[in-house]
Formats: structure tokens, sequence, C-alpha cells
């Protein structure tokens, strides 16, 4: 398929600024493959989907403030440092994204705070992608205290105000647990603890894989032949726990729901030759985009995604690109809210 196939308006209106008051009364969008039909719920509808056995799983990443601002030496003037991967945790070596890029060149030192903390600019790495090295004497936990204290909760730059104090928590899954990635897995945002609980209840098992989500889910496809596109790597894990349940719920022709794009790709980077789920864990450049035969998950929760984005390219060749995008031209009419903080959809 050709990239210009997955544009479509979007009115800057319908872009979330702010998340719904409760995480599960955001909207929900039920699209049914096999008929076609399309519902309009509410997402803590969700629970009436899924049945005893069937299994969820969701990206247990925990985002960190990967934003900071700094001062460069001598001219004092105000930089942006967005942290992507730490490279080496002893030097504390960071890859980032630098703005205004063509003011910081290699040899530059950067201030932060009230010079708690320094930097130095060792390498290029694309136009705007700089390797760092932090100055800092202290291990991995007091650095990372001190990432904590300095840095900004990263919401994306289409959300046009401050961030607030709230986005810490808001901007954070409840199944986040393992520190890495600089922005949250946003399907799983709708979740709450009562209704997860509730899901339980009904018999329905969660499991968790990681992906620490970098720059690879969002940096934006420049070529027209999708074939010719590359993801930037992303670090993931897929351990026992979650291959057992998967397992267990495909032998038993049991609901497999990937809470997320991430997840999605997570489970399809770790496919045996049986078409099966297992254990693996490293890195996945993994590019989904129709048509796809996806090996692991019968359903998919996501949210509404970018015109021309990876994420709704997954989201295409799971539901078909033709009744996706005619439930976007419908969430349009029906004034859904779009991206990290706006409504959900749910395919079946």
């Amino acid at each position: 398929m050709k990239l210009s196939e997955f544009k479509f308006d979007l009115p800057v209106s319908l872009i979330a600024s702010e998340p719904a008051e409760n995480r599960d009364e955001a909207r929900l969008m039920v699209i049914h493959k096999n008929t076609g039909k399309i519902e309009h719920k509410v997402f803590k509808d969700i629970i009436h989907y899924f049945d005893e056995g069937d299994v969820m799983i969701a990206n247990d990443t925990m985002v960190f403030p990967a934003r900071l601002y700094g001062r460069k030496e001598k001219t004092g003037a105000k930089i942006e440092v967005f942290l992507l991967r730490e490279l080496n945790a002893d030097m504390h070596l960071w890859d980032v994204l630098v703005d205004p890029a063509r003011k910081i060149r290699v040899g530059n030192k950067l201030y932060f705070g009230d010079g708690e903390l320094v930097a130095e600019v060792i390498d290029n790495t694309t136009s705007r992608g700089r390797t760092i090295r932090f100055l800092f004497d202290g291990d991995s936990e007091a650095f990372d205290k001190v990432i904590e204290h300095l840095g900004e909760t990263p919401l994306p730059k289409y959300i046009k105000r401050k961030v607030k104090p709230e986005d810490k928590e808001r901007f954070q899954t409840i199944f986040a647990k393992n520190k890495g990635a600089v922005s949250a897995p946003t399907a799983g945002l709708h979740f709450t603890r009562q209704l997860m609980k509730r899901l339980q209840l009904k018999g329905v098992d969660f499991g968790y894989v990681t992906l620490h989500i970098g720059l690879g889910t969002f940096r934006s496809v420049d070529v027209e032949d999708l074939t010719k596109h590359k993801m930037d790597s992303e670090n993931f894990v897929v351990g026992t726990d979650a291959v057992k349940l998967v397992n267990h719920a495909l032998e038993n022709r049991s609901r497999v729901c990937a809470i997320g794009t991430t997840s999605m790709r997570s489970l399809e980077s770790a496919v045996s030759a049986t078409n099966r789920l297992k254990e693996r864990e490293g890195w996945t450049d993994k590019f989904i985009f129709p048509p796809y035969d996806f090996k692991i998950c019968n359903a998919l929760v996501t949210n509404f995604h970018q015109p021309e984005s990876t994420l709704l390219m997954v989201a295409c060749a799971f539901g078909g690109y033709d009744l996706v995008m005619e439930a976007y031209q419908a969430a349009k009419k029906e004034k859904y809210k779009f991206l990290t903080y706006g409504d959900a959809m749910l395919i079946l």
C-alpha cells in the first residue's frame, strides 16, 4: 500500500488536549470485522465483549519525565533536550533530540536546573539527534532521582498547553511497572483498577509485555512505498507468564486482545514456527501495515491516530483498510476525540 492512502483531514478541534474526566468514561467505538457493524459505546462497556478464558495483553512500560529544559554554556540560550534512550548507564550516556538543533554542536556543554546537572554533547546522530554524556558522579538510582526532579512529563507537542501536575498520573497507565518509555501506550490509559477487577471477576485474564516506546513508534513515514519504510528499533520483552496465558487461550479458541499497537507489535515479534507465542527479549523494528497476517490476536484496543502514522496502519491491517478508514470518517462525524488523550476503538 501507499502512504497517501492513509491520508485524511484531521480538524484541530478533534485533537484531545485533556483526558476524559474518568479514564473508563472516554468514548468507545466498536468495530466488528466480520459484519462491518460499527457501535458507539463508553469505554467501560468493553466488559460486554469479553468472556471467561479471554486474555488481554497490556504493555507495562512506564513513562519517565523525558523532556528537560536547559541552558547552553556561555550564551545561556534555552535548549530543550528530549531523552530517547540510555546507551550506557554507568557513563550516563544518552541518545537525545535537541531543539533548536542548529545551536547544539559537538563539544557544547548544557546546564540543567541550577547547575544540578551538566551534559556534554559528544556526537551528532541525526539532524536533531545527539549523543550526550551527563557529567554526573552518582549511580543510576541517584541519576534517576535528578531526572524525576528536573524532567517534565513528555506530552506530545500537538497538545498545545502547558504540562500540569496531574499529567504525571494521567499520562501513565495503571499497568505501568518497567521504566523506559518516552510516551504512554495510550490504549491502556482508558483502563481503571475497578474496570480491570470487573473483567477479572468475569474470568478475563490479564498478561503483560514490555515495549519501551521510543521514537520508532512516532517517527513519520516519509516514503510513499511503505515497503521502504524502516522503523527505529525499540526494546521489548515477552516473558513466560504472557506466553502461557496467550497460548492457553489460543488452544481453547478464546479471545486474545492486544491493548494497544505496541502490545500488538510485541506479540507479533515473538511468534513461533507453529504460530504460537514464544518468549523473546531484545529489539524489534516490526512494521505492520496492510495486508498483514496476524498470528496471535483476534481483538485490538487502540486510540484514534494521526493521518499517515504507523499506528493507523496497524489498525487498518487488523480491522481491514476500508472498514477502519470508514470508521475514522464516522468518528469525525460523531466528534470523537483523537490521539493521546482521545477516545478508543475496539476491533473484534
